[in-house]
């Protein structure tokens, strides 16, 4: 993939998680996204970070003082030492931390 396609590619994915995000029923958060960056603070004052590595073409989440480093393979962002996919555990972090279901 080319850089202006992986930035391009990056770009829908993370506007597209941010309109999921920004649609959960709850008011303890408060989602940012710009140029390839979602940031999630939280009530408790906790963030949520999920960036573009375009030299790597990876996407990178910073979460409860962990990271993960995920890389677009058939379709899916998967996490590249743990084959775990992205949403998945995106939806068990903010699950856990919200204490409400959640899916994307």
């Amino acid at each position: 993939m080319t850089e202006q396609s992986f930035r391009s590619f990056v770009s829908k994915t993370l506007s597209e998680l941010f309109g999921q995000i920004d649609d959960l029923d709850t008011d303890d958060i408060d989602p940012i996204l710009s140029d390839g960056v979602v940031k999630v603070e939280f009530e408790d004052g906790s963030t949520f970070v999920l960036s573009q590595q375009v030299p790597v073409q990876e996407l990178w989440l910073a979460a409860n003082l962990s990271a993960w480093h995920f890389r677009y393979i058939e379709q899916t962002w998967v996490e590249r030492d743990t084959g775990e996919a992205m949403l998945p555990l995106l939806s068990k972090l903010f699950a856990s931390k919200l204490d409400i279901p959640v899916r994307f």
